[in-house]
């Protein structure tokens, strides 16, 4: 695993949207943000494989196994 992926984290979205850049209770991966942080967001890869900054109120962030986490890293880099 490399030294980034430590740092990124998985949040439940719980609120999607209209326009399908976000599908509600689907697992996506949130990057380390500090200034997203500063202003109650989460930079997230959305659906169109790209990264952007959502409210952190759309999201729950879960705590997976150490196994699950590389599979979902896998999965993202196949």
């Amino acid at each position: 695993m490399h030294i980034t992926e430590l740092n990124v984290q998985f949040a439940i979205c719980i609120a999607g949207e209209e326009d399908g850049d976000l599908e509600a209770w689907k697992v996506y991966r949130v990057l380390p943000d500090s200034k997203a942080d500063e202003v109650g967001s989460l930079r997230v890869i959305d659906e169109s494989g790209e990264d952007y900054l959502y409210p952190h109120s759309r999201f729950v962030i879960v705590d997976l196994p150490e196994d699950i986490r590389e599979r979902l890293l896998a999965s993202v880099e196949e």
